[in-house]
């Protein structure tokens, strides 16, 4: 690592004690998310794409390229490939509209409830319980408890899924456990645990697609 861990510490204080309140209203728009999707509201699917577009907007320049920068080059990348995954999520679910977003009381609409219920709730409970207390922990619009969300989210899209979709969040629960885990942020092992889920799952409807598809 090109930093210790308390530069990676600080540089969530940075970020936390310069965007204040934001965090609050990223975090109220993921519980609008839920809501919507389990009210079933036709008119929300765009809406919700607009917002996990601009949560990985909002990633990709704000704390990689604004923040985490200052600390480590690979920022740069980082910033990119998430900007990246907002413009893919702008080509599915907004100008292509492949993104339908549905509950559904089965065991893949419960697996990700409790990947969505562990990013806004265990995560940061877990974060506490090992130390991370704000302005110096992962609120929810940074990378790690952001990804788990959107792998959870994802999992309720009705239907196939654009594969191009998942790439960056499954590559992200891989290398950004890694490294956060290995600088001691210990609540990130739930964000391989939903890379590895989600994408069994992914895999798993894909089959049943084409599957219904050769029928």
């Amino acid at each position: 690592m090109p930093f210790t861990v308390e530069e990676f510490l600080g540089v969530f204080k940075s970020y936390n004690n310069l965007v204040w309140p934001f965090q609050i209203i990223l975090f109220v728009s993921a519980l609008y998310i839920v809501f919507v999707i389990i009210k079933k509201k036709k008119y929300s699917h765009r809406l919700i794409t607009f917002i996990l577009m601009f949560y990985w907007l909002w990633i990709g320049i704000v704390y990689h390229l604004y923040f985490f920068t200052r600390i480590n080059p690979a920022a740069y990348i980082f910033g990119i490939f998430f900007i990246i995954q907002a413009v893919l999520f702008y080509t599915a679910g907004i100008a292509g509209k492949k993104l339908i977003f549905e509950w559904q009381s089965n065991l893949h609409g419960y697996i990700g409830a409790i990947i969505i219920l562990y990013a806004l709730i265990i995560y940061p409970l877990l974060g506490i319980y090992f130390g991370h207390v704000y302005p110096e922990n992962p609120t929810f619009g940074l990378p790690c408890p952001t990804t788990i969300f959107t792998l959870g989210i994802l999992i309720w899209v009705k239907g196939k899924i654009p594969m191009y979709i998942i790439v960056i969040p499954l590559l992200w629960s891989v290398l950004g456990f890694s490294a956060a885990f290995t600088l001691g942020i210990k609540e990130d092992t739930g964000l391989i645990i939903s890379g590895i889920i989600s994408a069994v799952i992914f895999i798993k409807v894909q089959r049943q697609v084409r599957k219904l598809k050769a029928a």
